[in-house]
């Protein structure tokens, strides 16, 4: 596997997580598709069933994971970026093309695979910046996958921002900066997003430098959601815009007060090296542990799964005769390859709770616009920034919720996947009703449930390892696009369309358009906490063992020499 040299020290780590601020934002490319789809109908002459159907292909594309997740243990991160850039700029390239009218008569397939190939430049950006920064910081998962999916969450009022202000409310110049402007900054940053050193002991500033990051975050979320609704309300000069713009930036570059402030003020390093964090993603193999050095998590886990391996007496045996290494099967918390995950029944409860979720999350994320019309509201642009902050302080809060309960009380971050859940199903039963004045309620309520659900970025990282994290959770993750299609494609759109069937219009109004799909999706929330809950219990005691010390206990990871 081709390589960068490892970066050894304490500012490496963090110049990499601020880099990929900047990934993680331009990797929220998918959700400018509402920004642009009216042009492709008004433009390109699409009906409204063609335009869905683009969006189901914008879905596709970026949870399509599973070739990224692979490629993180062959090839360094800058290489997957590089794909990424290329995929974006050939992708949007097309698109840009057709809108502008430039080129002339492109077939809905060719608009259609380039819409997917250009939002699978997103799952590119962010398996090598989220695995990159997970093995750079693998005692503090929880914080890492909630900042950078938090980021990503609020993408979305980024590229707004720049739409309403700069681009000119533009489809076309909005598709130009697509193509041309996310490569050029996945290039400049690609170089610092790489493999460090992380340390084995806990850092007491670690918690002071995360929690900034996340203060920091919030006030960037909450600039982009104030600035989306003055643009919306009120006429600004174009000085104003272009200095609210630059503002915007320097908020983003906020994450590099970290490594500038270790750099001013530097301190003596206590926690020693664990090895390089590409270590983690080493050639795949058999698993494969000294019988003389068992690590301390495999020591723990020893009596949770006590017919994984042959009995005490046998290995004592085997290391009288002078065995150096066994053979075996992976325990939870260790290296899991997909095929060793997929016959493992929490893999797949963990998948259905994430499909479950995320799929009724995402009817309702899709559908937002429709839905303020049947509602009444005329203008949904605060609605839709509305649920964009809301999903990323979801995001951003169940990582730092999660991470507090896992060290101090060993509670699985499943439970809280299936607390919101739980959520949803009160949620989705207020949207039924109907009601003018709940629906901005509902809406900010299942943005965070929705975002709690990327806890499970960080689960399977604990259940199954970090050696092939980025396949494992892509597969997750595809959780994502299935449910879309079944639950927003099948169910809210067939309902929608015979509601507005009834009513003689393209567009249906009143509380009957989603009335049942909520109530569907009610259940399947339900569904889905039961299922966590029986997660939750019975990964129970591996967090007690991995988190015994009130800290992830790694295990040694070995040279492969």
């Amino acid at each position: 596997m081709t390589k960068l040299a490892e970066k050894s020290g304490s500012r490496p780590p963090w110049v990499g997580l601020a880099a990929a601020a900047w990934v993680q934002t331009s990797a929220g490319s998918g959700s400018t598709f509402p920004l642009y789809s009216s042009a492709l109908k008004s433009v390109l002459g699409f009906s409204q069933q063609q335009v869905t159907i683009l969006g189901v292909a914008c879905d596709l594309g970026e949870n399509m994971g599973l070739l990224p997740g692979y490629a993180s243990n062959k090839f360094p991160p800058w290489s997957m970026l590089l794909i990424g850039a290329s995929s974006c700029f050939l992708g949007f390239g097309v698109l840009w093309l057709s809108v502008s009218q430039i080129v002339h008569g492109l077939p809905f397939w060719l608009l259609f695979i380039a819409l997917a190939i250009a939002t699978n430049s997103n799952s590119w950006f962010g398996t090598a910046s989220l695995v990159t920064n997970m093995r750079n910081f693998p005692l503090s998962r929880g914080p890492v996958a909630g900042l950078l999916k938090g980021y990503i969450g609020i993408s979305g009022c980024a590229f707004t921002v720049l739409f309403s202000m700069v681009l000119h409310h533009s489809a076309t110049n909005l598709l130009l900066f697509l193509t041309i402007g996310i490569p050029v900054i996945c290039l400049t940053v690609m170089y610092f997003i790489r493999p460090c050193i992380p340390a084995t002991g806990e850092d007491p500033s670690e918690p002071m430098y995360f929690a900034f990051l996340l203060a920091t975050s919030i006030v960037f979320a909450a600039y982009l959601v104030v600035t989306t609704v003055l643009s919306e309300v009120f006429i600004l000069p174009s000085i104003l815009k272009y200095v609210l713009v630059a503002i915007m930036v320097l908020l983003l570059l906020a994450p590099l007060a970290v490594p500038i402030k270790m750099t001013l003020f530097r301190t003596n390093a206590k926690s020693s090296p664990l090895g390089s964090s590409d270590s983690l993603a080493k050639e795949e193999g058999t698993h494969e542990e000294p019988l003389l050095t068992p690590s301390t998590s495999a020591s723990n886990l020893g009596p949770i799964f006590e017919g994984d391996d042959e009995s005490d007496m046998e290995i004592l045996l085997a290391q009288g005769e002078g065995a150096v290494k066994k053979k075996r099967k992976p325990r939870r918390g260790e290296d899991f390859k997909l095929d060793q995950a997929f016959v493992k029944a929490d893999f797949w409860l963990l998948w259905f709770v994430y499909f479950l979720g995320m799929g009724s999350g995402v009817t309702v994320s899709n559908n937002l616009a429709q839905i303020g019309l049947a509602f009444g509201i005329k203008d949904t642009t605060i609605l839709l920034c509305l649920f964009s902050f809301f999903n990323f302080i979801g995001r951003l809060a169940s990582g730092a919720i999660s991470e507090h309960f896992v060290k101090s009380r060993t509670l699985p971050r499943t439970l809280w996947m299936g607390a919101a859940q739980l959520v949803m199903v009160f949620t989705f039963l207020l949207f039924a009703t109907a009601s003018d004045l709940t629906i901005y309620v509902a809406t900010a309520l299942i943005g965070v449930a929705m975002g709690f659900q990327f806890l499970s970025i960080a689960t399977i990282s604990e259940l199954f390892g970090l050696r092939h994290f980025g396949i494992n959770f892509n597969f997750i993750l595809l959780g994502n696009p299935l449910g879309a299609t079944i639950f927003s494609a099948f169910l809210a759109g067939h309902i929608y369309d015979k509601e507005a069937e009834k009513q003689g219009n393209m567009t249906c109004l009143g509380p009957d358009c989603f009335r049942v799909t909520f109530l569907v999706l009610a259940g399947v929330c339900g569904l889905g906490t039961l299922l966590s809950i029986i997660l939750t219990v019975r990964i129970r005691p591996v967090y007690q063992a991995l988190y015994a010390s009130g800290s992830f206990r790694l295990q040694p990871q070995s040279t492969g020499h």
